[in-house]
């Protein structure tokens, strides 16, 4: 299959990589050519522009676009409404917000366009070799899109139809919610095995957990990984990055009377004044580090202080 991709970076330049390893045709585009230029090597197709990448692609056209949510992801989306054709599908792989993917839905609809919001869960390794797909919009744009999903998936069953538009987005975020309550309750053992009176290896621990413990997981096995490599936490920063996004399901469910206090307090953790000792911060900044390639910050660095964008 023939398909383009806007956003070449973390998650973007994997999923190109494993579709041209499964003998797919990739056009790219990226703001910075870097990163077009390497993976030109490995047989993607550079496009100097949008409208270039559009050119390129035969009909029907299906557009993948992987850049920070918000602004940016309107603009690519306004300019692939006014260039695309009937029948073509638009993808926002990203995390937006499911109201914007809604909105979104309806302008390429009037078009004629299709219109996918889909959550990309997995992180660099499920992009570089198999994700979990959420994917919410018609299912007529679904069936184009879905042979291609299944080849960048871990197995069929990663990939899903949610429901209607913005349901994708929507199930990505919540998930994204459990995520920072599994994360907190990690980091929070961290320091609980740090401060006790035993001598204890954590790395070989957490080794031991993900074998067949009640608690095994792939953010265990990363919390293993990551203590093998940073056994003391010395030089670590406490500094936890923050997207924001969870706090839009935060707001949602507070809206809607939901009670979610263990992903509030897991939102809350992050925004506290840190404690330069704080284990629990340093596990958590780790564990995002292995999955997402989240920035990981050192304590002789200036933290930024605020909200950080994807």
């Amino acid at each position: 299959m023939q398909f383009g991709i806007v956003g070449l970076g973390r998650i973007g330049a994997n999923l190109a990589r494993l579709a041209l390893e499964q003998g797919h045709q990739v056009v790219g585009f990226n703001e910075d050519k870097t990163a077009t230029r390497r993976l030109a090597r490995a047989g993607l197709e550079r496009a100097d522009s949008i409208a270039d990448l559009v050119s390129r692609l035969q009909a029907p056209r299906v557009i993948f676009a992987y850049v920070p949510h918000g602004a940016p992801t309107d603009e690519v989306c306004d300019e692939l409404a006014g260039l695309l054709e009937t029948g073509d599908v638009a993808v926002d792989g990203g995390n937006s917000h499911w109201n914007d993917s809604e909105r979104r839905h309806a302008i390429f609809a009037r078009a004629g366009i299709g219109f996918l919001d889909i959550g990309t869960s997995g992180g660099l390794e499920g992009a570089r070799h198999g994700s979990c797909f959420m994917a919410g919009g018609d299912e007529d744009a679904f069936r184009v899109v879905a042979p291609l999903l299944r080849d960048l998936a871990v197995d069929d069953e990663a990939v899903l139809h949610v429901g209607p538009p913005g349901s994708g987005h929507f199930a990505k975020l919540v998930h994204n919610a459990i995520e920072f309550g599994m994360l907190q309750a990690i980091g929070e053992g961290v320091e609980l095995l740090t401060r006790s009176s035993y001598d204890l290896d954590l790395h070989r621990l957490f080794v031991n957990w993900s074998h067949g413990s009640v608690i095994r997981s792939w953010l265990v096995e990363l919390m293993a990984e990551a203590l093998r490599k940073e056994p003391g936490f010395k030089e670590l920063s406490t500094f936890v990055e923050d997207t924001d996004e969870v706090k839009w399901v935060l707001k949602w469910g507070l809206d809607e009377d939901i009670p979610t206090p263990v992903i509030a307090l897991s939102q809350n953790a992050l925004m506290r004044d840190r404690d330069p000792n704080n284990v629990a911060s340093k596990a958590i900044a780790l564990m995002r580090h292995g999955f997402g390639g989240h920035p990981l910050h050192r304590d002789d660095e200036d933290e930024p202080r605020g909200r950080v964008g994807r």
